[in-house]
């Protein structure tokens, strides 16, 4: 008795172990392949974001901070000219100066030589007490190479050499060229580009503001646009 129960026992475990068996011998081990990239345009949630670009300004000129201000004192100086010969700010008292910052070798500050930019705003005030003055604070600059640059270009103002950049940077002058006008009572007027014909494209229709800015002086007047944006070469400081 005890045997036909064992082997009835038996038997009925044979039953549920095969189909079982049988059930799971075809399946498959698990795939074990890493996931595949996500199709073009397709947005991979996990993904870390770029990173964002960094644009380093290019601080070449950046450096000249400046202590020039619109109606304040302007900073004096004594620069050599090219012959040797010394030459101030204190020097102009009772004159309106306007100041150009120049590179013999910028092709923007060749382009108004070559045009007479200078000489034509200053036919406006022929008689009158205003004086043109270049001002080269070029690190490197020869006064040979500037002496032919004046003759080449039949430039009549004054042309000084600030070899330590000290000038430049007092005013902030940051492009050749970058003009200033320095009124009759020593105080910084004006400060910007000589006009708006960045590219060269205006010619005779250009908005001269310097002269602007001259003319409104001569008046007694406020000048109206007293700063603007320069454009031109870097100036290419010592070091």
């Amino acid at each position: 008795m005890f045997t036909i129960r064992t082997r009835l026992f038996a038997l009925a475990v044979a039953c549920l172990v095969v189909p079982a068996f049988a059930q799971n011998k075809d399946a498959k081990p698990a795939d074990t392949k890493p996931a595949a990239a996500p199709a073009a345009g397709e947005k991979k949630m996990d993904a870390k974001p770029a990173a964002k670009e960094e644009h380093k300004a290019d601080t070449t000129a950046a450096a000249s901070t400046g202590t020039a201000k619109i109606g304040s004192p302007a900073p004096d100086f004594k620069l050599k000219d090219l012959e040797g010969k010394d030459v101030s700010l204190a020097g102009y008292k009772g004159k309106i100066v306007v100041l150009e910052w120049s590179n013999s070798g910028c092709p923007v500050c060749q382009r108004h030589a070559k045009a007479k930019t200078a000489a034509h705003t200053m036919d406006a005030f022929k008689g009158k007490d205003v004086v043109w003055v270049n001002i080269d604070s070029t690190g490197d600059a020869k006064a040979d190479d500037l002496k032919k640059f004046v003759k080449d270009n039949g430039l009549t103002a004054a042309y000084l050499m600030d070899p330590t950049g000290a000038t430049g940077k007092a005013y902030g002058a940051k492009t050749t060229p970058h003009m200033f006008v320095i009124d009759t009572k020593g105080n910084l007027a004006y400060a910007g580009a000589i006009d708006d014909d960045n590219d060269g494209s205006k010619g005779e229709k250009a908005k001269n503001y310097v002269k602007e800015a001259v003319e409104a002086l001569l008046k007694g007047s406020t000048v109206a646009t007293s700063t603007t944006e320069p454009y031109g070469c870097k100036v290419h400081y010592k070091g």
